[in-house]
């Protein structure tokens, strides 16, 4: 079958990675050449911003120049404010991280609203975060998007846990970084895999406490995916695109967003014209590595 004919629904998985989220950008932009559009999308960390995005705006091309649009213009300063003596002084003062979440949250409210609810977007979306309380993932799909979306961003030792609906929540990733059981239970047929965090290697050695954090968390996620890819597979067709080959690139640095999707599209378009779909399966997978 062509991917345009994917069986139906077809849910979008978009994993985090911090600024490797910009990747999501050019992935997406091959899948709109291909005619591959989703029917349900779901997210974890900064996939779950993009997802929130692509949600909230029903025509492809529009989502492209949106998302485009706001990587153009994410810095470092405005997801994680404050200098190294801000940084020390709230690592002091909340002993559990370094970096408040007002920048993320201003992020948030600029770009999709701070009181938008998931009822109001265009396409069925769901934010994966942690229970802090029981190690598990939460899938919330109702109510407003600010703090599930802050939620599933909330890196511990990078931000402060959130607390929702009577829950303390941490970043998905710590258990779910590429949702695609998720994606399954909100009822899709088939997935398409938007995976930034593992593109092809790890970013080389930590070499501050926030790139240590990253690191760790990073090795977790890999290890998530390799193992859940081929379980979903067994029922549904899972169509993993490929990052772009290795680059040197610090989840925490924004300064090559461009180069990132640019290189992510290249990857993914070149991929998308050599599978075909034979049903259930995956096709494509974790880490895999063009060249």
């Amino acid at each position: 079958m062509s991917l345009a004919d994917l069986p139906r629904p077809v849910g979008f998985v978009l994993g985090g990675g911090g600024s490797l989220g910009a990747m999501q950008v050019g992935m997406l932009r091959a899948l709109t050449e291909r005619g591959v559009a989703p029917d349900l999308v779901v997210g974890t960390s900064v996939g779950s911003l993009n997802a929130a995005v692509l949600a909230a705006t029903a025509a492809p091309d529009d989502v492209l120049e949106r998302l485009r649009g706001i990587w153009a213009h994410m810095t470092r300063a405005e997801a994680f404010p404050g200098g190294v003596l801000s940084r020390v002084r709230t690592l002091t003062q909340s002993k559990t991280h370094l970096f408040p979440n007002s920048g993320l949250a201003g992020i948030i409210a600029d770009h999709l609203g701070g009181s938008t609810r998931f009822e109001e977007l265009a396409l069925p979306l769901g934010v994966v975060t942690t229970q802090v309380e029981t190690a598990e993932p939460l899938l919330i799909r109702s109510g407003r998007l600010l703090e599930p979306l802050l939620a599933s961003c909330a890196i511990p030792g990078i931000f402060p846990p959130v607390e929702h609906d009577g829950q303390l929540l941490y970043d998905g990733g710590l258990v779910a970084n590429v949702p695609m059981r998720q994606a399954l239970t909100m009822g899709a047929k088939s997935l398409v895999v938007l995976d930034c965090a593992f593109p092809g290697k790890l970013p080389g050695a930590p070499r501050t406490f926030a790139e240590v954090m990253m690191f760790t968390a990073m090795i977790s996620m890999r290890n998530q995916a390799v193992l859940e890819a081929p379980l979903a597979a067994g029922s549904v067709p899972v169509v993993y695109l490929p990052g772009p080959a290795p680059v040197r690139v610090n989840p925490l640095d924004f300064g090559h967003t461009e180069a990132l999707a640019e290189e992510a599209y290249t990857a993914a378009r070149e991929f998308l014209e050599g599978i075909s779909v034979r049903g259930p399966g995956l096709y494509g997978a974790p880490g895999l590595v063009v060249t």
